[in-house]
């Protein structure tokens, strides 16, 4: 029976035929409600066309439910859900305007009211996602503030250098002032021991903290220095912990 009468579209579409099939209703008012949103689209050839064109579109949200649910699922479980909910509202359209039966007019009702979750999903998520968390990078550009500025420090940490030291060189007055990196201090900034005096010096040396002195040159550190140091050192690590707790999340 089921090969003869499945004409579905979707993989819901196809459980949920097998499942009134192989477990129909006693309930008069069901069964008649199901005949009578059947017959609604025997009747309307062009909104049954339309329609099932749109459901063609729907990924299958109860899998990507259920995977969810069970902790087995990805960011690309979160992208089916919210694409099938945006396509929802299309379907919401296609009968907007006609005389329906009352089970449709129920259904209707339930394809709209997930703006919110859409705009969330969104906006936090790349336009094709990778199918686990844990293969990183499917959080969009600017949903978090936080983890756009340690991608910036793993992606591109010379620049973010740079930028210091153009910063600390306008402040200080020195123009030949220097960030360096080695492996025994890490960063640090270096002048020469000429200049060196005024950094020592109030009000610069509120800011800048002595490190080490040297035959010519005189180091230094700041607090900014030190923590972008440590961000730059633990980036990649705190970008896939921040990734999964995003994921989490939503």
């Amino acid at each position: 029976l089921l090969s003869v009468v499945d004409r579905t579209i979707t993989g819901a579409g196809a459980r949920l035929l097998y499942h009134r099939i192989t477990t129909p209703s006693q309930n008069l008012e069901i069964i008649e409600g199901r005949a009578s949103a059947v017959q609604f689209f025997c009747n309307n050839s062009g909104i049954r066309i339309s329609v099932r064109s749109a459901l063609k579109q729907i990924p299958d949200i109860e899998r990507a439910l259920s995977r969810l649910a069970v902790g087995r699922g990805g960011p690309r479980d979160l992208g089916a859900i919210s694409n099938g909910l945006v396509q929802a509202t299309e379907v919401e359209r296609l009968l907007k305007a006609q005389a329906l039966p009352n089970l449709l007019t129920r259904v209707k009702v339930d394809l709209l009211g997930h703006d919110a979750l859409c705009s969330k999903l969104d906006s936090a998520l790349i336009a094709e996602p990778p199918l686990l968390a844990r293969d990183g990078e499917f959080v969009a550009v600017s949903y978090s503030e936080t983890l756009d500025e340690i991608k910036s420090l793993r992606d591109e940490a010379h620049s973010v250098i740079a930028r210091m030291q153009a910063e600390y060189a306008s402040a200080s007055g020195i123009p030949t002032l220097k960030i360096k990196h080695n492996n025994v201090l890490g960063y640090f900034i270096e002048t020469t021991a000429a200049h060196a005096q005024r950094m020592l010096a109030a009000p610069l040396s509120e800011t800048f903290i002595h490190r080490q002195t040297t035959a010519s040159t005189v180091r230094f550190t700041t607090v900014n220095l030190g923590e972008i140091e440590t961000k730059i050192l633990n980036a990649s690590g705190r970008v896939s912990e921040l990734e999964l707790e995003i994921f989490e999340n939503l």
